[in-house]
C-alpha cells in the first residue's frame, strides 16, 4: 500500500523524533557520566550508584511503561511524545539541583516517568511511516539515537562536568529536551495506524481489554523469546553503557575528561556502524528469507560476547598517545562491541511489528522495553556494581574487571535464546501474511 505522506514529510518526521531520541539517550547516559564524582561527593558505594542508575530508573520506567504504551494506541502519539520529552527534561534539570542523594534520585525517577511515554509511541509512529520492507532500516535510523546519544552525553558531558561540575553537566543537557518537545509539538504529525501496511484494525467501537492483548502475546512464543532476549541484550549493554567510563578512570588511569572522549570517540561511531548496518543488512537477507529478521541479532550477540570480555580483561600497560589524549588499548575492543551490540535493536523492534497488529504495537512494545528496562537498565549496572564490592576485598581496583565480565555473560544467552526463538518466528510471519491478527500460539 503506497503511504499517503510524500517521501520528504516521512523522512522529516523520522528525523525530528530521532532527535527526541536522541535527547532521550543523552539524558538517560549522563548518570554513568558523573558517576565517579557524584559518588565521591555524596560518599556513597558502588551498589548504592547501581542503585542509583539502574533499579531507581528501571521500576519507576516499568511502572508506567506499560500503561503509556496501552494509552499510546488509543490517543495521539505525537502530543504523547511532546509532554513525555518536556517532563524528562524539566527533571534532568531538577537533577542539577539535588543537594543529597535522594533528592538526585527523586530527579532521576522524574526522568525515567517521563521517558516511559516516548519511547513505544515514537516506534509505532515510525512502523507506520515506512513498509514492512523498509521497516529496519527506518527504525535503525531511529534507534541512531542510542548511540549519537551516548556520544554527546559522554563526550559533551564529560567535557562539562569536568570543566563545570556535574551539576552543570544536568542543566546544560536538559534544554535541548525543552526546544524538541516544542518543535514536536508545532512540526511532528500523527500517521494512520497501519497506514504504511493497509492492516486492518480493530475497530470493534470499544477499546481492547489489556487483558486480551497480554494473554495473545503471552502466547506467542516468538514474542517471549524476543522479550526475554532482549531483557538479557539490555543488561550487558546498560551494564558496560554505564559501568565503562568509571573503568577507564580505575583500571588504566584516565581522568574523567579523557575517558569520557575514549567512550564517545571509540564507542559513539561503532554504535552507529553497527545500528546502520544491522537495519540495511536485515532488511536485505529478510527478503530472501525472514529468520535472517533474527539471524542478525544473532550474530551480533555472540561476536559481541568476547570483545566485551576483551574490553574488561585486558591489560592497561602501553597505551598509545593520541596528541595529549591517552589511547588505551582496549577501546580497540570496545569499537568492535559496539558495533556488533548494537545489532540486535532495530531488528528485534521491526519483528516485533511485524508479528503485531498496529493497534496493539505500542502496548507490545511497551512490554519489549519492559525486559530491556526492568533487567537490563535496572539490573545490569545494579549487578556490576554489587559484583565489585563483593569481590574489591580480593582484587582491588580489578574488581571491576571482573563484575564487568559477568555483565558481559548477557551477550552469550541472549543469542542462545533468539537461536530458538528463529522457528516461532517464522511461523508468526507465515500467519502473519495470511491475516492481520497476531499469531498467538506460534
Amino acid at each position: 500500500m503506497k503511504s499517503e505522506h510524500s517521501p520528504l514529510r516521512r523522512h522529516s518526521a523520522l528525523l525530528l523524533f530521532l532527535v527526541v531520541s536522541i535527547i532521550n539517550l543523552i539524558d538517560r547516559q549522563m548518570m554513568g557520566v558523573v558517576l565517579e564524582p557524584v559518588k565521591k561527593e555524596f560518599g556513597v558505594s558502588d551498589l548504592a550508584m547501581g542503585l542509583l542508575t539502574g533499579v531507581a530508573f528501571a521500576l519507576v520506567y516499568c511502572v508506567f511503561a506499560l500503561p503509556l504504551g496501552r494509552f499510546a494506541d488509543r490517543t495521539n502519539r505525537r502530543n504523547l511524545i511532546s509532554w513525555s520529552c518536556a517532563a524528562w527534561s524539566v527533571m534532568t534539570l531538577l537533577c542539577g539541583f539535588a543537594t543529597n542523594y535522594w533528592t538526585l534520585a527523586l530527579g532521576r525517577i522524574g526522568v525515567a516517568v517521563g521517558e516511559a511515554g516516548s519511547a513505544s509511541a515514537s516506534l509505532t509512529i515510525v512502523a507506520d511511516l515506512y513498509p514492512p520492507r523498509q521497516r529496519a532500516r527506518a527504525l535503525a535510523v531511529f534507534t541512531l539515537g542510542a548511540p549519537i546519544g551516548t556520544l554527546i552525553g559522554l563526550s559533551v558531558g564529560a567535557w562539562i562536568a569536568y570543566y563545570h561540575g556535574w551539576r552543570a553537566a544536568f542543566v546544560w543537557m536538559a534544554v535541548p529536551g525543552l526546544v524538541a518537545a516544542l518543535l514536536v509539538r508545532l512540526l511532528a504529525f500523527e500517521p494512520a495506524r497501519g497506514g504504511s501496511e493497509g492492516a486492518a484494525l480493530n475497530d470493534s467501537g470499544r477499546p481492547e481489554p489489556l487483558r486480551t492483548v497480554l494473554r495473545d502475546a503471552w502466547r506467542s512464543s516468538a514474542f517471549v523469546k524476543i522479550v526475554i532476549s532482549g531483557a538479557l541484550l539490555g543488561f550487558s549493554g546498560y551494564a558496560f553503557g554505564i559501568w565503562s567510563t568509571a573503568f577507564l578512570v580505575r583500571c588504566h588511569g584516565l581522568t574523567l575528561k579523557d575517558a569520557g572522549a575514549i567512550m564517545g570517540l571509540a564507542a559513539g561511531p561503532g554504535a552507529i556502524i553497527g545500528t546502520l548496518s544491522s537495519g540495511w543488512l536485515t532488511d536485505r537477507l529478510a527478503a530472501r528469507d525472514a529468520r535472517w529478521q533474527l539471524g542478525v541479532p544473532i550474530v551480533g550477540a555472540l561476536l559481541a560476547f568476547p570483545l566485551a570480555v576483551a574490553f574488561a580483561l585486558y591489560p592497561s600497560a602501553d597505551p598509545w598517545k593520541w596528541g595529549a589524549l591517552v589511547v588505551p588499548r582496549v577501546s580497540v575492543f570496545m569499537l568492535g562491541m559496539s558495533i556488533f551490540g548494537m545489532w540486535w535493536m532495530a531488528p528485534s523492534y521491526a519483528a516485533i511489528t511485524h508479528i503485531m497488529r498496529p493497534d496493539r504495537r505500542a502496548t507490545t512494545l511497551s512490554i519489549y522495553n519492559f525486559g530491556v528496562t526492568a533487567i537490563g537498565a535496572g539490573c545490569g549496572p545494579l549487578a556490576v556494581g554489587a559484583l565489585s564490592d563483593a569481590l574489591t576485598p580480593a582484587f582491588g581496583e580489578n574488581a571491576l574487571r571482573w563484575a564487568m565480565v559477568g555483565g558481559a555473560m548477557g551477550y552469550l544467552l541472549a543469542g542462545l535464546v533468539l537461536i530458538g526463538a528463529v522457528r516461532p518466528y517464522a511461523r508468526s510471519i507465515a500467519a502473519a501474511v495470511r491475516g492481520p491478527a497476531l499469531a498467538a500460539r506460534a
